[in-house]
């Protein structure tokens, strides 16, 4: 991945740095990135204390970076160095955020379906259509982190982030490639839930779904309490049942539960924001650099059970 790397930066940009975070990871990536900060002064290392995710990773490297752009991808090198290129073309077309849309994704027909359930929920979540075209490929102005710079929450998601400083995104399709090594740790489940954790974390739509949910159960109510008693004067009886009296009681029950559900949810996200809870610590670094114009960030390690797809950020300034 460096030396892929720098090939490409080396005649695109005057200058550029890659920052490498160490998510947690249970292999050798910090030593092998220690050693390349040695060999290399534009190479910088980050290392977490534990594992906290791609996105708190990314997170880490976004705000560790002294330059006027930033690019992101994974380093499992399925996201080709290469078309870095298409990003920061767009970008100085005048694009805030450009992401690099998988030409064809190579993860496998459940992984994708949940992606797509991923990015559904993050529509909603970034309130974008551009949001059916994000990837962790990405390219965005680091002016636009100003935007998050007071952000402290274990749940962090960069693409709505970055919807809180600008409204001008696009994307540009690009080469998707196997992963060269591993799998990823990114299983559908793992997909369900962050788009839940989007969801709860950064809308307010399920709030306003409990709402609809309600307002539709008080209508049917109503016509339910009607039909009892329009039953009562034409027929000069009650409704005959308890099946049907238990069935409207689980009806509403399960209606209120719900409301209640999702109630509590937020209750939950804001008893862990008062915490003070950080999205991520540094447990050491290499020596930093003062000069910068790309930065990447590499998260976790496949060794870790709660790891996440390494990731990389990179900021660029053209020639």
């Amino acid at each position: 991945m460096h030396r892929r790397l720098t090939a490409v930066l080396d005649p695109l940009v005057v200058r550029f740095e890659l920052i490498l975070v160490d998510d947690g990871s249970g292999d050798n990536s910090w030593p092998v990135i220690c050693e390349l900060a040695r060999l290399d002064n534009r190479v910088r290392g980050l290392q977490h204390s534990r594992n906290y995710g791609q996105h708190n990773a990314l997170l880490t490297g976004i705000r560790a970076a002294t330059c006027e752009a930033i690019v992101t991808l994974d380093d499992d090198l399925q996201n080709p160095p290469e078309e870095i290129p298409k990003l920061l073309a767009l970008l100085d077309q005048g694009s805030d955020v450009v992401y690099g849309t998988p030409q064809r994704q190579q993860h496998g027909f459940l992984r994708d379906q949940a992606s797509q359930i991923t990015k559904i929920a993050l529509q909603g979540a970034m309130g974008a259509q551009t949001a059916r075209k994000v990837s962790a490929f990405r390219a965005f102005r680091t002016l636009l982190r100003d935007a998050f710079a007071d952000y402290q929450n274990p749940y962090v998601s960069i693409d709505v982030l970055l919807t809180w400083g600008t409204t001008r995104f696009a994307s540009v399709v690009v080469q998707h490639d196997p992963r060269v090594v591993g799998v990823s740790n990114y299983t559908v489940g793992k997909l369900i839930v962050h788009a839940l954790n989007m969801l709860t974390g950064f809308s307010v739509l399920p709030l306003q779904l409990a709402s609809l949910i309600g307002f539709f159960f008080t209508l049917l109510g109503f016509g339910l309490l009607t039909y009892v008693v329009l039953n009562y004067f034409v027929y000069g009886s009650a409704v005959a049942g308890f099946p049907f009296l238990a069935s409207v009681i689980a009806l509403f029950s399960g209606a209120q539960m719900f409301a209640l559900g999702i109630i509590g949810e937020y209750l939950a996200r804001m008893h862990l924001r008062s915490m003070g809870r950080p999205s991520g610590v540094v447990r050491q670094s290499t020596l930093s650099r003062t000069t910068s114009v790309v930065v990447d960030t590499v998260t976790s390690g496949s060794a870790s059970s709660a790891a996440t797809p390494a990731a990389i950020a990179a900021a660029s300034v053209p020639r």
